[in-house]
């Protein structure tokens, strides 16, 4: 039986109120009940720990709702209440599919905007002669002109900060001179208040230098302007790997090549398939293979099978997973079926798994010929690459950590990095919208059979080679590429 996947929609944020008859507490009931009733996990969840625990944390969340009436805070208690159950694979959110066309959204005065920050503070600098400083600066520091488009910004020592001010911007919500950060040096560690697009603050406790020409804090990435510094081809590689978007393959040495892969998301299916059949030449005379899935969070199964062919040694077992039958959750199949491009044979596999849902209401059940396993035999055993080395870290989920099942089965793969997100058990998401249309759920159709002997819920999957924090991030794979080739 093939996997099939509903896609997971990503939304903005209009704020608006709720109308009588679809405020907080009926929400919540309808979420309430809907998740009891079809999410493959729930009563998993509850049997590891005490009933009353559900009872009390319910009960705590009906009080906390009562008196809301904003959507928005709406939501994010009952997103709340869900984590009782798991920490991935559960979505809720405001349904913005009710959102106005783009051409009926008003878009905001530019000249309303900039009256309304005109009075930001500002740090007046003088740029011949905060040129000439930094050209004097022989060690490379936080002090300097930093580029984040569409931001230019300059950063200057002051008493014991660090202050970071705009040099070029879009001149309306940020203009030449304003403050746009403060970094200071407490306890060792440095610390950053970044002001965002609308001016609000955003506290950053991880900002450091990566190597002499990137600041990074969190999420947000400054690429130095001046001084001029000499590059370091092992960062400028790793930020350009992390940062790419779509699968790269490179070679880094004579012995060893890498494949990057940002994401298993079936979109990529056919980026993945090509990148390797394009460079499979390689991949197949090289001595070392680094298969770098750091972040990737997941996607479809069907986006990692020509990786399989690289890495196989001896059959892969899969231990599958078990559908949870209800009136609700059958609706998916019901939909893959008016789903244009299907085969004929696709349509009566979906058909007769449909009927045999139908046929166990309530009911956990197997669409894989009621066996727990599969087996996967490949005809072919690859000579090279002889050593496989995955980098992973905690941002792998889902999808991917399926993948880190069946590779771990390899006599040729080892895992390096740090352990995975731990969000695999419980899977296949499903999204509902509530009765007034107003909220979407997220929640999970099927629970895997590795329960409760082999879980990797809230564990995750360990790396063979840990990498402690000693190690900068830039230099994981020299690190890897160093064990891989017997050079460490």
């Amino acid at each position: 039986m093939k996997n099939y996947f509903l896609p997971i929609f990503l939304f903005s944020v209009i704020p608006f109120s709720f109308s009588q008859n679809c405020n907080c507490d009926s929400t919540f009931r309808w979420l309430k009940e809907t998740f009891e009733n079809n999410d493959a996990g729930f009563q998993y969840a509850v049997d590891q720990k005490v009933k009353t625990d559900y009872q009390y944390h319910t009960a705590k969340y009906f009080t906390k709702i009562k008196d809301i009436t904003g959507k928005e805070e709406c939501a994010e208690a009952l997103n709340e209440w869900l984590q009782f159950f798991r920490n991935g694979h559960l979505w809720f959110s405001i349904n913005y599919d009710n959102n106005l066309p783009a051409n009926e959204i008003k878009k905001p005065d530019p000249e309303v905007i900039r009256k309304q920050f005109q009075n930001w503070e500002t740090f007046p600098y003088k740029e011949k002669e905060f040129n000439s400083y930094l050209s004097s600066l022989k060690e490379a520091g936080l002090e300097g002109i930093w580029s984040s488009p569409p931001y230019t910004i300059g950063i200057r020592k002051v008493n014991n900060e660090y202050i970071g001010f705009i040099i070029e911007a879009d001149g309306i919500y940020w203009k030449k001179t304003q403050i746009k950060l403060r970094i200071k040096e407490e306890n060792g560690k440095l610390n950053t208040l970044f002001y965002l697009q609308n001016h609000s603050t955003l506290e950053i406790s991880n900002t450091r230098l990566i190597g002499n020409n990137y600041l990074a804090m969190d999420h947000i990435m400054l690429k130095r302007v001046q001084p001029v510094y000499a590059k370091e081809e092992a960062i400028e590689r790793h930020l350009r790997l992390l940062s790419a978007g779509d699968p790269i393959f490179e070679r880094i040495t004579d012995k060893t090549v890498i494949l990057r892969i940002p994401s298993f998301s079936s979109s990529e299916k056919k980026k993945i398939d090509s990148l390797i059949e394009s460079n499979k030449n390689e991949l197949l005379t090289a001595e070392n293979l680094i298969i770098d899935l750091r972040y990737n969070g997941g996607g479809s199964d069907i986006s990692f099978q020509q990786l399989l062919p690289l890495l196989y040694t001896n059959p892969i077992r899969e231990v599958g997973v078990e559908y949870l039958s209800t009136p609700l959750n059958n609706k998916r199949m019901e939909e893959f079926l008016t789903e244009p491009d299907l085969s004929e044979e696709e349509k009566t596999e979906i058909k007769e798994a449909l009927n045999k849902l139908n046929e166990h209401l309530g009911e956990f059940v197997n669409l894989n010929d009621d066996s727990s396993a599969n087996v996967v035999i490949l005809d072919t055993v690859y000579p090279f690459p002889k050593n496989i080395g995955i980098i992973i870290n905690q941002g792998n989920a889902s999808t991917t950590e399926q993948f880190l099942l069946a590779a771990k089965q390899s006599k040729k793969v080892k895992l390096f990095g740090t352990t995975t997100a731990g969000v695999l058990d419980i899977s296949n998401m499903y999204f509902v919208a509530s009765p007034c249309n107003n909220f979407k759920l997220g929640y999970c159709l099927t629970r895997s059979k590795r329960i409760p002997d082999f879980t990797i819920d809230r564990k995750g999957i360990q790396p063979d080679f840990y990498i402690d924090k000693e190690i900068p991030e830039y230099k994981w794979i020299d690190f890897v590429n160093s064990i891989l080739s017997n050079e460490y």
